[in-house]
């Protein structure tokens, strides 16, 4: 039996990567692929038997401090043979002294334990449908609102992210940035992006739920969907309440874990932008 060997994933693999992710019903965006890879260059990772891909993670650094892991999937046919635990140890080692966050499956989450990752909250995706609808005060992005779209994400997050939101917010075909103004410039924005099913709005950094909901309406209004899925922090109750009152349900959940001292964030957290890089 061929022994696992390891590698670094380049765009076409994180294709690759994202097709597994959507046979086990993760429902990817259209054009993450390089939106993701920008992120980290470094830190998508896969683990090859005798030439076969077997399993993928990725360990994105997204600061000198934080990191965060998604990706971990190991194929059907190569699992129960520690290929995906070996290659989740290698690529650990990609963040060094890093805090490493995830998002876990409830199955899971006792392995990420003994790992030394310690459960901090929950991550919980709601689907439904919301009305499109502009707002005055919000806009397209802008090259110029780059500085305070970065100052808000930093407080929202409590990390700095400088290369995955630069990525993420680049308009695209697929995907759609929106600016909420104040009288002092930017106070929120929010990200849309088309999925294979729907679209996943997020993330959405605002005051209050209710900006919240004006942003993801915008952002629905730029680009139309019958479902939209947005991923919320369990503690974030107001834009919970919100959502099921306009007939959203919630269909997962992943436990949001730490190795390391976890970030401090703000209620400007209104949704988070992908379970996979954070």
């Amino acid at each position: 039996m061929s022994a696992a060997t390891f590698r670094t994933a380049g765009i076409a693999d994180v294709e690759t990567m994202l097709e597994w992710a959507a046979r086990e019903g993760w429902n990817p965006g259209e054009e993450d692929a390089a939106a993701f890879h920008a992120a980290d260059p470094e830190g998508f990772l896969l683990a090859e038997v005798g030439g076969t891909l077997a399993a993928a993670i990725s360990v994105v650094n997204h600061s000198d401090e934080f990191a965060f892991l998604g990706f971990y999937i190991c194929r059907p046919e190569f699992r129960g043979r520690g290929i995906g635990f070996a290659l989740w140890r290698h690529a650990l080692a990609h963040a060094g002294n890093r805090t490493v966050g995830l998002d876990g499956v409830a199955d899971q989450e006792a392995n990420y334990r003994r790992s030394g990752f310690e459960r901090a909250g929950a991550s919980v995706r709601y689907e439904g449908r919301l009305t499109a609808k502009p707002e005055a005060a919000v806009r397209g992005i802008r090259p110029t609102d780059a500085a305070a779209i970065a100052a808000l994400d930093m407080a929202a997050n409590g990390v700095q992210r400088p290369a995955f939101l630069s990525a993420w917010t680049a308009d695209t075909p697929t995907r759609k940035t929106l600016v909420l103004d104040g009288p002092n410039g930017p106070r929120g924005y929010a990200t849309i992006r088309r999925c294979r099913e729907g679209v996943k709005v997020g993330p959405i950094v605002a005051e209050g739920a209710d900006d919240a909901i004006a942003l993801a309406q915008a952002a629905l209004d730029v680009l139309p969907a019958e479902t939209a899925v947005i991923d919320i922090p369990s503690s974030n109750d107001a834009l919970r309440q919100r959502l099921v009152a306009r007939g959203f349900r919630d269909t997962f959940a992943t436990a949001r874990m730490y190795r390391g001292t976890p970030p401090t964030t703000l209620p400007l957290l209104q949704a988070i932008g992908t379970m996979e890089l954070g």
